[in-house]
C-alpha cells in the first residue's frame, strides 16, 4: 500500500498500480508530516511530524511513540534494525534500542552525545528560522552497518562510522550561497549520496569527501527532495523556495550517468515534484500540490493525488510503500 504523509498527517492512498483515479483515506490526524518511512527490518512504517513521532505496525493503526521532543523532522534504523534513530528540531539527535521492541516511554531514548557536540561545535541555523536548525535527514546503508548520515537545515552534511559516537563534517564546497541547507540525503550505495539543497542538487561518491554539482545550466537551483533507483538520479527543482512555488518555473530532472542532468518533460510543469518512492519498479512521485505521477516507459504519467488541505499546501509531501 502507498503511505503519504502530508499537511495534516498520514493518508493511505489506493489504485495507484492501475489506470484511474486513486483512492485516499485518512489514517492519522498530526501536525505537519515531514517524513514517512518504511524500513525492511522493522515491522510498519513511521512518521516525522511537527506534533511527535508516530508508528503502524499493521500500517492501518496508528499511535503515538513517547519521545524526549516534540518536532521529529527525520527517522531511521540501522541495518540490523536493533537501534531506532530521530532527528529534531532544535536539531538533536536520538537513538533507543528496539531490539526487543519500540519504546514504551521517554526514557527509553538517549540522546546522542556526539552529534550534541557536534552541534556545540559550529552555528546551526539562520536568523529567519528563529535561530534554529533542524536534523532533516538520516540515512544508513547495509553494506555499512556503522555508518550513519545526517543532513540539518542548516548546518550542512555529517557523517559518523560508529553508530553515532564520533562525527566528521562533509561540507559542500562550492560556490554558492546556502550549500549547508540541506533538506534531504538519498544514500544510493554505501559511498553515494545525493543531495539536496536551497543552492543545487550535489552528488558524492566517496561518503561527502568531495561533491559534483548536477544543476549548474539550469535556472532550477532550490531542490526540496531527490531520489535514486535503478541507476537513475530523479529530483524536482524549483527557482525558489516554497512560498514562490505556485509562481511556476519548476523542473522535473533525471540523471542517468550521475554527473550530465536532463529536463524532462512533466505533465505538471507548473508543480514541482518533492516526494518520492518505488512502487513495482517504478518510480513515484508527489508534486507540491499533491498530483502523483508514475515514471513509466514512456515518460511521466499523472497517475493519482495526495490531499494537501494546509493553507501552505504540499510544503512537505513523503511518500513509502508498505506490502500489504
Amino acid at each position: 500500500m502507498l503511505i503519504a504523509g502530508s499537511d495534516d498527517g498520514v493518508y493511505r492512498i489506493s489504485s495507484v498500480r492501475g489506470p484511474g483515479e486513486t483512492t485516499d483515506e485518512k489514517l492519522l490526524d498530526a501536525e505537519r508530516v515531514f517524513r514517512v518511512k518504511w524500513f525492511d527490518a522493522l515491522s510498519g512504517p513511521f512518521a516525522a511530524a511537527k506534533s511527535g513521532l508516530y508508528h503502524a505496525a499493521d500500517g492501518d493503526d496508528w499511535t503515538k511513540l513517547p519521545f524526549p521532543d516534540e518536532e521529529v523532522y527525520a527517522v531511521a534504523t540501522n541495518p540490523s534494525g536493533d537501534r531506532l534513530y530521530v532527528g529534531t528540531r532544535p536539531a538533536r539527535l536520538f537513538v533507543a534500542d528496539v531490539e526487543y521492541g519500540l519504546p514504551s516511554e521517554a526514557a527509553d531514548w538517549d540522546e546522542v552525545v556526539g552529534f550534541r557536540e557536534l552541534r556545540e561545535r559550529f552555528d546551526w541555523g539562520l536568523e529567519r528560522h528563529d535561530g534554529l536548525a533542524q536534523v532533516r535527514s538520516l540515512c544508513t546503508h547495509p553494506d555499512a552497518p556503522d555508518r550513519l548520515v545526517a543532513g540539518v537545515e542548516v548546518g550542512g552534511v555529517h557523517v559518523s562510522d560508529d553508530g553515532g559516537e564520533s562525527w566528521q563534517e562533509r561540507c559542500i564546497d562550492h560556490d554558492a550561497p546556502n550549500t549547508d541547507d540541506i533538506h534531504h540525503l538519498h544514500m544510493a550505495d554505501a559511498e553515494t549520496l545525493v543531495a539536496s539543497t536551497g543552492s543545487g542538487w550535489y552528488r558524492s561518491t566517496d561518503v561527502g569527501r568531495s561533491w559534483s554539482r548536477l544543476d549548474g545550466e539550469y535556472d532550477q537551483r532550490y531542490f526540496r527532495g531527490a531520489f535514486v533507483h535503478g541507476g537513475t538520479l530523479y529530483a524536482g527543482g524549483a527557482p525558489g523556495s516554497s512560498p514562490s512555488w505556485d509562481d511556476g518555473g519548476h523542473a522535473l530532472f533525471e540523471s542517468h550517468d550521475g554527473e550530465t542532468l536532463e529536463s524532462v518533460s512533466s505533465p505538471t510543469p507548473e508543480e514541482v515534484a518533492i516526494g518520492w518512492c518505488v512502487v513495482d519498479g517504478d518510480v513515484l512521485a508527489v508534486t507540491h500540490r499533491g498530483t502523483l505521477l508514475r515514471r513509466e516507459s514512456d515518460g511521466w504519467n499523472v497517475v493519482g493525488s495526495v490531499p494537501t488541505p494546509g493553507r501552505l499546501r504540499g510544503r512537505y509531501l513523503s511518500l513509502t510503500w508498505c506490502e500489504d
